[in-house]
């Protein structure tokens, strides 16, 4: 598998969008969190890493394939991998909020001259559904609903039987197009013949959590 990108500055990303502005925060109440139990800022840095160990690490983009070094799709490996931002569909939502439409990007650049936003996109050779770098950023609208992402909470059972833990799964499910008709799926991982796992609309959903990381925010 083939790698491209490299880490970009919250500043100069900031520099780049700066049209997006913040404004009044969204509902505390539907707020996802992260593992610390606060809630999920927008235009914050998270690492998005698996509920259960043993399950792969975080995700960072990749090749599909060694034949061919663009696109780059999202894929879960064995390190933390790359932190992502989270920009809802209303700039001024300062809170990421349960089932809010998300546009999804890495803390990188893509060195395939793409942005570094998710998008769904479609094998057409086996109809499969992948998670890919290259999707839009805002404008939500028929153009655009590849590109946004939701947060579900998932009810996770501990060993003795109570309720653990602020874990989440991402869900392909947009509504920033009335009239579209969309496939709703849960996003999980696909593993190819080779071991790379692949993010992809699956039946297995990846539940997650949300770490924060070290840096500055798109709003500093």
């Amino acid at each position: 598998m083939i790698s491209g990108f490299s880490i970009i500055s919250a500043t100069t990303f900031f520099l780049l969008f700066f049209l997006l502005p913040c404004g009044n925060a969204g509902a505390a109440g539907n707020a996802v969190l992260d593992t610390n139990g606060r809630p999920l800022r927008a235009r914050s840095r998270y690492y998005i890493v698996p509920v259960a160990h043993g399950q792969g690490g975080g995700l960072t983009m990749l090749s599909k394939n060694t034949t061919s070094f663009c696109p780059l799709y999202v894929v879960q490996e064995m390190y933390p991998g790359l932190p992502v931002w989270f920009l809802p569909n209303n700039p001024r939502q300062r809170l990421v909020t349960l089932s809010s439409d998300l546009n999804i990007l890495f803390n990188a650049i893509s060195n395939c001259l793409q942005s570094v936003g998710w998008q769904l996109t479609v094998d057409h050779t086996t109809g499969r559904k992948y998670v890919a770098t290259g999707g839009a950023i805002g404008n939500p609208g028929e153009e655009t609903v590849s590109s946004w992402f939701n947060i579900e909470k998932v009810r996770t059972i501990g060993r003795r039987g109570n309720e653990s833990g602020n874990h989440y799964k991402i869900v392909f499910c947009p509504n920033v197009c009335e009239f579209c008709m969309v496939m709703c799926g849960d996003v999980g991982v696909f593993v190819q013949e080779d071991g790379t796992r692949l993010l992809a609309l699956t039946d297995r959903p990846l539940h997650v959590m949300f770490k924060k990381a070290k840096g500055r925010s798109l709003s500093s």
